[in-house]
């Protein structure tokens, strides 16, 4: 049975501006340019992190025309400032989840200039555990995205997920995802993540 690793985490606005002011003005370093996502009338930009991760500013793409069906990470229901909202796991093969995660959605083929990935969507694109079960990627090839951006000096050192059930969460997810940066812990549904910078230690949420 494959297992998971963590790829990259993903902060949503109502814009994509704001969503990138909000990474830019938690952790004082530039986004670099990302692209579209025909698929699901979004857009991002991106922030290079340390150890193959990378971090994700995403929001609907006002050019882009409404897709036939929801979009992913429940942006369709975002609302509010931006926030940290999403993170996403890969695996090698989305064929062969373990047990008890066919809530996640189901592979969606997806492509961005010559990268190509399959990510698990639910139908109404809202993840589960209220969004705080990862989305579930499968990287095409051996491109990456992380492997693209420049070195910001940024190193994710802690994720916490909080949620009124946590320990069903958690329970569901460790044994298949063996990370020491990942904590989860009981109470109100939320995000939030600690770097290394070049200004010391920050948080976003």
């Amino acid at each position: 049975m494959t297992r998971l690793r963590l790829d990259h985490i993903a902060v949503a606005g109502n814009t994509l501006a704001e969503a990138k002011a909000h990474i830019e003005d938690a952790l004082g370093v530039s986004l670099q340019p990302g692209g579209q996502h025909p698929r699901f009338g979004t857009h991002n930009t991106l922030l290079g992190l340390a150890d193959g991760l990378y971090l994700e500013a995403i929001a609907i793409d006002p050019d882009a025309p409404k897709p036939d069906r929801p979009r992913w990470f429940g942006l369709d229901q975002f609302g509010g400032p931006a926030r940290l909202t999403t993170w996403i796991c890969a695996t090698d093969d989305l064929a062969d989840l373990p047990p008890g995660m066919e809530d996640a959605g189901s592979p969606v083929a997806l492509t961005r200039g010559d990268l190509a990935w399959q990510m698990s969507v639910p139908d109404d694109g809202a993840l589960p555990f209220d969004g705080l079960h990862p989305a579930l990627i499968q990287w095409e090839g051996t491109a990456h995205p992380a492997a693209r951006l420049a070195d910001a000096g940024c190193r994710l050192l802690r994720l916490d997920i909080r949620h009124p059930d946590a320990a069903q969460l958690s329970a569901r997810l460790t044994p298949h995802l063996d990370d020491p940066r990942l904590s989860f812990a009981t109470g109100p549904a939320s995000l939030s993540a600690e770097f290394e910078t070049p200004h010391g230690r920050r948080v976003l949420t």
